[in-house]
């Protein structure tokens, strides 16, 4: 049977080895996998960034790809 499609949009990631040994390091001792813990820094960037301007909206007429 194969696996039904995943609920969440997957963007591949390339940055260098010794990088991601690091993240993978810090995603352990904090109990998490290395995606959850990039998922965990994106949302920091995310909130940090709608502190300083604001809540992104869409309603300037950017329409993400995950989303057109």
């Amino acid at each position: 049977m194969p696996n039904a499609p995943h609920k969440n949009p997957q963007y591949g990631l390339r940055i260098p080895s010794a990088t991601m040994d690091k993240l993978k390091y810090i995603a352990d001792r904090s109990g998490r996998s290395a995606n959850k813990e990039i998922e965990q820094l994106i949302l920091k960037h995310i909130e940090a960034w709608e502190k300083a301007h604001g809540p992104i909206l869409f309603d300037d007429g950017f329409v993400p790809r995950s989303r057109s």
